[in-house]
């Protein structure tokens, strides 16, 4: 299953055709789910496969991972894998939404509108001088369609960024969101150890039947007639079995060896102020939506759910008073 994934990336076919013909198929995922695209690009961009381990991609100390070729035996040879790194790539656009990623507003996709779920989308008006967001409902199908409101987006923005700052941008803040983050990696860290020696003895034990079966045509005392199609379904869930555990030991690999220092929290409070300040518009966006899950929008109330619960309060969600323009939808 594993080379087949790759070949077919190769030869150019999408992640969604492949999940597609995968679950037409009724093949299951690793976990014994349907296949999602989450699940095979984390397969296809994993070096594991090439016998390659990395360890220390989330170093707190900005290190470089460390690198150990031939850890282990090669499932994937390079070229392959970088073949499919190539094809990934070159298809990385088709999966953002294009209005997204070209918008200079900086809450496109992550703003909604409380009424009836449409993205609210940025608007300008008089020549550029003043810039919305608008319900995607009201502006496709005009007045009386939502109550909803138009927004200042500077406003709107300012808003949401003030937020983050509050409960983000500060020394106690941060560093209380380090030590979150690492007992949140802790707990899941002792679940994968729990996940990965179950998988080791389901291994071992498909490993033993194999064996059997080996020697049972080796003997003579079966023939392969008989034997074939049991040898191909255990090698199918021994493959199955081995893509999860290379997937877990991946997990645990990320895992934070030590919690920040005060210093390299200082740092870091600095580095933040300054994306915020003067990173580019993409940045921006990708560092909101690090914390920022969703904003729906219902009158001039805003419901901001984050990623995870924000210091000092814990907060998973969060109601602000948003400042409307003007009235252009409901009666």
């Amino acid at each position: 299953m594993l080379l087949r994934l790759f070949e077919e990336i190769t030869l150019g076919k999408g992640l969604i055709e492949i999940i597609k013909q995968l679950n037409r198929e009724g093949i299951t995922g690793p976990r014994g789910k349907n296949w999602g695209k989450t699940t095979i690009h984390k397969i296809l961009t994993n070096e594991a496969y090439t016998g390659t381990l990395v360890w220390g991609r989330s170093s707190t100390r900005n290190l470089e991972p460390i690198r150990v070729e031939n850890a282990w035996e090669v499932i994937i040879n390079r070229d392959t894998f970088e073949q499919a790194q190539v094809m990934l790539k070159g298809r990385a656009l088709v999966y953002l939404h294009p209005r997204r990623v070209a918008s200079r507003y900086l809450l496109s996709g992550l703003a909604k509108c409380g009424y009836c779920g449409k993205a609210l989308v940025g608007q300008d008006a008089k020549g550029g001088r003043f810039h919305y967001y608008v319900c995607g409902t009201l502006l496709k199908k005009g007045a009386g369609s939502c109550s909803a409101l138009y927004i200042s987006s500077q406003k709107f923005e300012n808003l949401v960024i003030d937020k983050i700052k509050e409960h983000i941008l500060t020394y106690d803040n941060l560093k209380e969101l380090v030590s979150m983050v690492n007992e949140e990696m802790d707990a899941g860290a002792s679940e994968y150890q729990k996940r990965l020696k179950v998988v080791s003895v389901e291994i071992a034990g498909v490993n033993q039947r194999l064996e059997r079966l080996y020697d049972a045509l080796e003997t003579g005392s079966l023939q392969l007639a008989d034997l074939a199609p049991r040898i191909k379904r255990l090698r199918e869930h021994q493959e199955q079995l081995h893509m999860t555990k290379l997937e877990l030991e991946n997990l645990l690999s990320d895992r934070k060896v030590e919690l920040a220092d005060t210093e390299t929290v200082k740092n870091y409070v600095v580095d933040l102020h300054n994306m915020l300040e003067e990173s580019t518009l993409v940045e921006r966006k990708s560092f909101i939506r690090s914390f920022v899950k969703e904003v729906r929008v219902t009158g001039a109330e805003a419901l901001m759910t984050y990623t995870i619960p924000m210091p000092p309060k814990q907060l998973s969600q969060e109601t602000l008073a948003v400042p409307p323009i003007v009235h252009y939808g409901g009666q």
